[in-house]
């Protein structure tokens, strides 16, 4: 869902507490977002994170409390807006009407001690969102470059907002005027929740259809059929509604709302009665925090697919090659079936060789394997030894095929297992980080090469991920495949219980045993937890195998994170995220 002119007005309302507050740190974490740290230079000593977003499914203006994770060498717009922006001081957020951009002025020192003003523009509008920076009317760059028929965002090109509709604005005008839009020819046979957005500016679908019920108790009601009664409750909505929007102090409802699958669906900033018991809500004390809240596990999702999306094609790419030569080799080997006729012809052959002489293209002799006579083609320029030599030679050929075929195939089989593992590593990394230790291991394997520099720079490895059972046994969860390697075989003790999902790629898990016997309860939760850590995720009645360390062994030669077990047990779970991070919420 896209955030609206009208929350957009709120949001603006709490964040005229940061007026004359300045830049203290500019990041940009990922392509499309911009992370703002302002600080009051008296009084308050706190600093405050704000969050630009200009991705299509997530784009906003918020402050926000979560951690992001910022690349090592910052790119040119997170470098140009440092340059013009660093210092500067908030001293305006302005939005018009209740379009979807809002305005920040920050008044800035230049590169000769000059003082000007620059605009920080936030467009939230879908797919169209971006994030400018100007200077006066002039645009100095954006996130996203935009050149076509009715808009030009482009370095040095003069700004034009987008083209604004011709609608009416409700924190300006009458319950009257929106009663006579409605009531207009080309709107009275519409829907009312789909004729207010076309009369009234900056409103969602939600907030549209919420009015509607409001005032007819019938989200489908519809315009022309509207008493004057109901009519005066659209009125009376507005009005609410424009009390929240237009004051910080003002009461609201701030609410996300999740389906019985846990998925969000919907947020609002007005009481919502329209899903009665059918959608699950929760509640927030303003709207910067509904944003982030409502917003931030996608945003994360996002960087971490921005993040591995380069490495994940490379793999991808691997991993289809491979796949390829294998397929071609089990054809080859197919074709090796044959061999066992050729032997058998060379032997009929020397048994029939006193009835044959040269010259002849074919035979014909008794096959005493079968029990019937059988036709041989024949070389004419060979001999019948000659021509022996040669059935003999060429099953010779095809049997030292097949056992190279097995051999190749085999390995090929273990290289495509070695690779999915590698690609549910690089799609499940959290950091950057991680991503750099897959990138080691995938050099160090031959696959891709880093840059020297790169490989000369000490990296201190990241540490397992740790969690905490109910009965208090400590679960450590490897984040790659040289990680799995270091936890299972130099941290894990020889009476620790080790898990991984059964056939299926995914970390190793280790359960730490204090207490000479770990209860069921915990092997389940550190079930749930590898197979929440593997491409099961998403699956029920995932099976997950379980032994002691010591029965883990790791074959001469085996590639990272490959080992063989005995003595296991298998249990089946279905991945519970949110017992997942209860767990982790223990650590």
């Amino acid at each position: 869902m896209s955030l609206d002119g009208a929350l957009l007005h709120r949001v603006r309302e709490e964040l005229s507490a940061l007026i004359g507050t300045r830049v203290e740190k500019i990041y940009q974490p990922s392509r499309e977002e911009i992370v703002l740290t302002l600080r009051q230079l008296y009084g308050e000593r706190g600093a405050r994170k704000l969050l630009f977003s200009a991705n299509s499914s997530s784009a906003r203006v918020n402050l926000t409390s979560a951690e992001y994770e910022n690349p090592k060498q910052p790119p040119m717009f997170c470098m140009l807006l440092r340059k013009h922006l660093s210092g500067g001081k908030l001293v305006a957020i302005r939005q018009d009407g209740l379009e979807r951009i809002l305005y920040f002025d920050f008044e800035c020192v230049n590169e000769i001690g000059d003082t000007v003003q620059n605009t920080l523009a936030a467009e939230i509008m879908g797919r169209s969102a971006n994030i400018i920076l100007l200077r006066g009317e002039r645009i100095l760059d954006s996130v996203k470059h935009i050149s076509d028929l009715q808009r030009r965002i482009l370095p040095n090109c003069v700004y034009e907002p987008p083209a604004r509709p011709n609608r009416l604005n409700f924190l300006e005008c009458s319950a009257r005027e929106v009663i006579d839009r409605l009531r207009g020819d080309n709107l009275e046979n519409a829907r009312l929740s789909k004729a207010l957005p076309e009369v009234l500016e900056g409103i969602s679908p939600i907030f549209a259809r919420e009015c509607a019920f409001y005032a007819a108790n019938d989200t489908d009601a519809v315009c022309n059929e509207l008493s004057e009664a109901q009519l005066s409750r659209v009125g009376e909505f507005l009005e609410k509604a424009k009390s929240v929007v237009c004051s910080s102090e003002s009461g609201g409802e701030f609410a996300y709302f999740t389906d019985e699958t846990g998925k969000k669906r919907d947020f609002c900033f007005v009481p919502i009665c329209q899903y009665g018991e059918s959608m699950k809500k929760t509640l927030f004390g303003s709207a910067n925090e509904l944003l982030d809240a409502y917003f931030s596990a996608d945003g994360e999702n996002e960087r971490r697919r921005q993040r591995s999306k380069e490495l994940l094609k490379t793999l991808n790419t691997v991993y289809e090659r491979t796949a390829r030569k294998v397929e071609l080799r089990r054809k080859e080997l197919s074709q090796c079936e044959k061999r066992e006729q050729l032997k058998i012809c060379g032997d009929l052959i020397n048994a029939n060789i006193y009835r044959l002489e040269k010259g002849m293209n074919k035979c014909v002799v008794e096959d005493y394997y079968a029990g019937k006579e059988r036709e041989i083609a024949l070389d004419v320029r060979l001999t019948p030894q000659q021509n022996a030599q040669k059935y003999y030679s060429e099953y010779k050929k095809l049997d030292n095929a097949e056992k190279k075929l097995k051999e190749l195939i085999e390995s090929g089989e273990k290289e495509l297992s070695y690779l999915d593992s590698v690609i549910d590593c690089a799609a499940r990394a959290e950091t950057d980080g991680e991503l750099s230790e897959i990138k080691r291991e995938l050099s160090e394997q031959g696959y891709i090469k880093i840059p020297r520099e790169e490989k000369s720079r000490g990296q201190k490895l990241s540490e397992p991920i740790k969690y905490l059972s109910s009965d208090g046994y400590e679960i450590l969860v490897g984040r790659n495949n040289r990680q799995n390697d270091l936890l299972t075989f130099k941290t894990a003790k020889a009476a620790d219980i080790w898990l991984h999902v059964k056939d299926i790629p995914g970390s190793h898990v280790i359960v730490r045993n204090t207490a000479g016997e770990v209860p069921e309860s915990t092997i389940f939760e550190a079930a749930n937890i590898a197979a929440y850590h593997s491409k099961g995720r998403t699956s029920s009645g995932v099976p997950v195998d379980h032994t002691a360390v010591k029965f883990v062994k790791k074959p001469a030669g085996a590639k990272p994170g490959m080992v063989i077990f005995t003595n296991n047990r298998t249990v089946y779970v279905t991945p519970d995220e949110s017992a997942v991070e209860k767990l982790r919420g223990k650590d």
